[in-house]
């Protein structure tokens, strides 16, 4: 499959999903706002795509993404209005892989930090190399966190550690990260592409129906009470039993085989 073309990504379908790889190398990945339109971009793209069943976003070179380029902020071209336009820009990618009806993967092979450490905390699943780093620098600079972390990180790590996390700034390794529950996996930094191309394609063998209504009842799960939340997994084991993918988890499981899940 050839690449989609864009200047701030390598845009990948590889059989059943699709790998985002962020492409500033030169900048470590730093974001500028032609890489957010672009992501956003990609990302609608993915989502469009009913043969993609899961996304998996990773760094060219020696980042996942550093963060804002500051060296194009320090050129101070920018009006205060353009200004917000580009926050905004960065809270609606994360919002874009918060809310995406596929399984978002973050491969993170370097530092990813600020904006860098706000996409990776969007995503549902988190893998990443033992010698990359991830920290959250903005009240040290004097600025403010974005992305919805302040909801996703207490969530992962508990209220304690994600204070910590954001007050101090702290930067720590993959193994620290898969120790406090912020990433799901930390693995050598040789295995870390191998190893998510192996979990993902898992994922995207799994039914796509039931990914998107099961990661839509987790990412909601805070907001409701039980006797809502029990009333959505109803709905959603219902609306499983009228697909043809639930048939043929029942078949495949009779047969002693490996279900075929077409998404419908």
């Amino acid at each position: 499959m050839s690449p989609t073309r864009y200047e701030t990504l390598l845009y990948h379908r590889k059989n059943r999903y699709v790998e985002i790889r962020f492409n500033r190398p030169h900048r470590l990945n730093a974001v500028i706002e032609q890489f957010y339109r672009e992501l956003l971009a990609a990302l609608a793209q993915a989502e469009a795509d009913t043969d993609v069943r899961a996304i998996l976003l990773t760094g060219e070179g020696r980042a996942f993404c550093v963060g804002a380029d500051m060296k194009e902020h320090g050129a101070g071209e920018r009006t205060q209005y353009q200004r917000r336009l580009y926050l905004q820009l960065g809270n609606d990618v994360c919002e874009a892989i918060f809310r995406s009806t596929k399984p978002v993967v973050g491969a993170i092979n370097g530092y990813a930090l600020g904006a860098g450490a706000e996409i990776a905390c969007s995503c549902d699943f988190l893998l990443m190399a033992e010698s990359a780093q991830i920290g959250f620098p903005e009240v040290s600079i004097g600025t403010c966190v974005g992305g919805g972390v302040t909801q996703f990180l207490p969530r992962m790590v508990g209220l304690a550690k994600a204070r910590e996390l954001i007050f101090l700034g702290n930067k720590i390794d993959g193994r620290e990260a898969e120790r406090i529950g912020l990433v799901s996996r930390a693995v050598t930094d040789e295995q870390l592409q191998n190893e998510a191309a192996t979990f993902i394609a898992e994922l995207a063998s799994k039914a796509p129906i039931s990914m998107q209504l099961v990661k839509k009842l987790l990412n909601n799960s805070s907001y409701n009470d039980i006797d809502a939340q029990l009333q959505h997994e109803l709905d959603g084991v219902f609306m499983c039993t009228t697909t043809q993918d639930w048939q043929e988890g029942v078949d495949a499981f009779r047969e002693k085989r490996l279900p075929e899940f077409k998404g419908c």
